[in-house]
């Protein structure tokens, strides 16, 4: 199996599709913060990015898995891409004011030290995604879509996103809200899973 994954090229297609999501990265950043936030069309354009790049998340990694092109680049650049784009959306709506800043420091050190930490043991440690991680993946990318859309709330934004009649874009809002609070739950929940596994699987050899 090993002999077969290392004549696998580094040039294939869910390789290029991971290269392409951490190029987005600083075009969706720019977006999102273009005109502090308040650019109704921009405010689409990222969130078009970000769709696309949870969907070529998704593809490339089925593709990956599908055609037996997994390879050592793939495993330490998917994540990476994944943290990378989803960091921008925490950070970018925190600094147009969708998103408490506490809420984003917690959800990247949570983040980051579990990518960091899984690509330090990946050859001693296999942890198989857990069913947690999965659901925590799936309501980041909801709440954080819902969030990016141009939806009107309070005094800053009221004026500028008047696209949604009524109450219908505060309700929208708020409800990105709800689901993002249930993502940072599971989002530290799923954490707490990893590194339990982590140090069952280290603690024998301690």
């Amino acid at each position: 199996m090993s002999t077969e994954q290392a004549k696998v090229s580094n040039l294939n297609v869910p390789n290029a599709l991971t290269t392409l999501r951490i190029l987005m990265v600083p075009l969706f950043g720019w977006a999102l913060l273009h005109d502090g936030g308040d650019s109704l069309a921009w405010r689409w354009v990222a969130f078009a990015i970000f769709a696309v790049a949870m969907i070529t998340d998704k593809v490339d990694g089925d593709i990956a898995r599908k055609h037996n092109l997994v390879t050592d680049f793939g495993k330490i650049a998917d994540p990476i891409a994944d943290k990378a784009i989803t960091g921008m959306a925490f950070i970018g709506l925190s600094v147009v004011g969708d998103i408490w800043w506490w809420v984003t420091i917690i959800v990247l050190v949570r983040e980051w030290s579990v990518t960091l930490l899984r690509l330090s043991v990946l050859k001693h440690v296999v942890i198989p995604a857990a069913q947690s991680g999965k659901i925590k993946t799936v309501l980041q990318s909801i709440a954080l879509s819902g969030l990016l859309w141009p939806l009107p709330h309070g005094t800053a934004h009221a004026g500028a996103f008047d696209v949604w009649p009524g109450p219908t874009g505060e309700v929208l809002f708020y409800l990105a809200q709800v689901l993002l609070a249930a993502a940072v739950a599971m989002t530290m929940w799923s954490g707490y899973e990893f590194f339990r596994d982590v140090w069952k699987q280290r603690r024998p050899a301690v």
